[in-house]
């Protein structure tokens, strides 16, 4: 397996950083791409990413791509034309689609999700996407979808992708090594 998690400046940097380790803990190959060599996240935090988003191969497939939330940080992804283009290819080959927080709307605006899909979010972008099915579930998986609610999501978010990209036996063992439950 392996998946794009994209980041811009202004990323909420607990989502993003919870993904990417979570993944990585269960085998799943994550390539971590920003919109520059350094990426300074909602908070301040920098992170350096394993590639610049422009120097990925257009026609690189992913299993998933992963879309973390952050305000400014979703703004810049959404401006983003060549990872809408990566991501419109992805959705079109019917894979894995999964967004956090106010990463939702990104798919909202590209008009990447079926008028009949259920998802959530943030509570500040409930209101963009009351155009679905809005659910307050924690993690919502519609088909190919997967969406969550926010930072305090994020491990069960996580959990969920690997569920789907691996398996249960797999999920359960990563949260039992990083004590999630008892």
């Amino acid at each position: 397996m392996n998946v794009l998690v994209p980041i811009a400046n202004g990323s909420e940097e607990m989502e993003a950083v919870i993904i990417v380790d979570m993944l990585r803990r269960a085998g799943v190959g994550v390539t971590l791409a920003g919109d520059a060599d350094i990426v300074t996240c909602s908070r301040g935090v920098r992170i350096i990413p394993d590639v610049v988003l422009e120097d990925l191969e257009d026609d690189t497939n992913f299993d998933a791509i992963i879309l973390p939330g952050g305000a400014q940080g979703v703004s810049n992804l959404a401006a983003n034309g060549q990872l809408e283009s990566m991501v419109r290819r992805h959705r079109a080959a019917g894979r894995l689609t999964a967004a956090i927080c106010a990463a939702p709307t990104i798919l909202h605006d590209w008009q990447l999700l079926p008028s009949s899909a259920t998802v959530t979010g943030h509570p500040s972008v409930q209101h963009v996407l009351d155009a679905y099915t809005f659910s307050f579930d924690r993690v919502v998986e519609d088909g190919q979808v997967i969406t969550s609610r926010g930072a305090g999501t994020a491990f069960e978010f996580s959990l969920a992708l690997i569920r789907r990209l691996m398996d249960t036996t797999i999920a359960r063992r990563i949260a039992g090594d990083i004590v999630l439950y008892e």
